[in-house]
């Protein structure tokens, strides 16, 4: 190999990877303030309140009564819910 040609490939090398170096303040342990804002600001959006107060208390749970209702799901005897529409019928138009 050509010594010149292997000093332009040394020096071109070199030169590539040195462009390719960070800031010496990101390298010792230096974080932009602003890195992860977008993060912040989705959670921010979905917690609306941390703590909220109702009107009406919440109802308590009772672990007999979610036993019974496992055990009538097992043995086929569900409860069915009472059916509620929650459509009207709406005419075709005026006859």
């Amino acid at each position: 190999m050509n010594s010149k040609f292997a000093a332009a490939l040394l020096l071109g090398g070199g030169l590539a990877i040195s462009a390719c170096s960070t800031v010496d303040k990101e390298t010792f342990g230096y974080q932009d303030p602003t890195w992860g804002e977008a993060n912040r600001a989705t959670m921010a959006a979905q917690v609306i309140n941390p703590n909220p107060e109702y009107d009406t208390q919440v109802p308590e749970t009772s672990a007999v009564n979610a036993t019974n209702a496992i055990d009538r799901y097992r043995a086929g005897r569900v409860e069915q819910p009472d059916r509620i529409s929650t459509t009207e019928a709406v005419s075709e138009g005026p006859e």
